[in-house]
């Protein structure tokens, strides 16, 4: 068993984003595989990422790459949903990076593609496509510019969704590279693996790279980026914890001010009631006392609700 595994975001940014022609070409064997456009040059933007993870503070590590054409790709390996919205946190990544384009002096015809290919290992996404490109679209699935003009992707590649029992012999580029991602580790242990670095010249590229990474020295900086991502998740946890309590305190402070509503809902019903058989007794002494002076029950009619039979009635009570 090895110690190299490209689901880890240091070591699979390492592996393609490495400032050297082997990784410049295994990087570009992944963007035409899974942009599903030949890729003939691109120039990693930001490199010096990978080359020295010691003064990192987060693990978090944008791979940018940029074509020939210029088309930009920020290219994302996420391994578990997080306490931030996954496919938010990605439509910013994309806002943001289409965004960052210098258009001083241009006209907005100018602005390059920009695409954001994220690597998930969690289901996200409610159907079987195990690639889904997003792009702006109204509710009926009409897009807003002409395809040919839409500059800003979201390309997303769900791992989860990959049948890892499928015969090697019936998966395409994209399965067989998945189906690398999620087992370099255990080398020629794997049979599918051991098939695929014999026969398929794609992996056989990757597997150079990754045998880079599976020394005793390498262990050491992936244990330690690891780490990185679990105190990460440990402050999330702490996180969600807090959050959790301040719903717990606002939920109970909500019922406390209902609990009090209806105390004082209760109290002004109470004392409406109260007002209510006043006004009923003042009413019946009104009556008595017009009978009294000589007011004929139809007379007493006319000044209260009550009908003759009832004001009969209630005289004779």
């Amino acid at each position: 068993m090895r110690y190299a595994n490209l689901l880890n975001d240091f070591a699979f940014k390492y592996v393609f984003g490495e400032d050297c022609k082997e990784a410049n070409d295994a990087l570009k064997s992944l963007l035409t595989v899974f942009l599903e456009r030949k890729v003939n040059h691109v120039v990693v933007k930001n490199s010096e990422l990978v080359k020295d993870y010691s003064k990192m503070k987060s693990p978090r590590l944008d791979l940018l790459v940029e074509f020939d054409d210029q088309t930009t790709v920020d290219l994302e390996m996420q391994l578990r949903q997080t306490k931030d919205n996954l496919p938010i946190r990605f439509s910013y990544y994309l806002a943001r990076l289409h965004g960052s384009q210098e258009l001083e002096g241009k006209y907005y015809g100018e602005l390059k593609e920009t695409i954001v290919l994220v690597f998930f290992n969690v289901n996200l996404i409610d159907n079987n496509r195990m690639c889904n490109t997003f792009t702006l679209r109204n509710e009926d699935g009409l897009s807003f510019v002409e395809e040919s003009q839409d500059r800003m992707k979201l390309r997303t590649v769900e791992m989860a969704k990959l049948d890892v029992n499928k015969p090697l012999e019936e998966m395409n580029e994209q399965e067989k590279m998945i189906y690398y991602f999620l087992n370099c580790h255990k080398g020629m242990d794997d049979s599918k693996i051991k098939m695929m670095i014999e026969s398929d010249g794609v992996i056989q590229m990757l597997e150079k790279r990754v045998e880079t990474i599976s020394d005793d020295g390498w262990k050491k900086i992936i244990e330690d980026f690891q780490k990185l991502h679990e105190n990460e998740e440990r402050m999330e946890r702490q996180l969600e914890l807090e959050e959790l309590q301040k719903v717990k305190e606002e939920v109970q402070k909500t019922k406390e001010e209902v609990q009090k509503e209806k105390q004082e809902a209760k109290k002004v019903m109470l004392e409406a009631t109260k007002k209510s058989v006043e006004a009923d007794k003042k009413v019946e002494q009104m009556i008595y006392k017009m009978y009294e002076d000589g007011f004929s029950f139809e007379q007493i009619s006319n000044y209260c609700s009550l009908s003759v039979d009832e004001l009969k009635s209630l005289i004779k009570s």
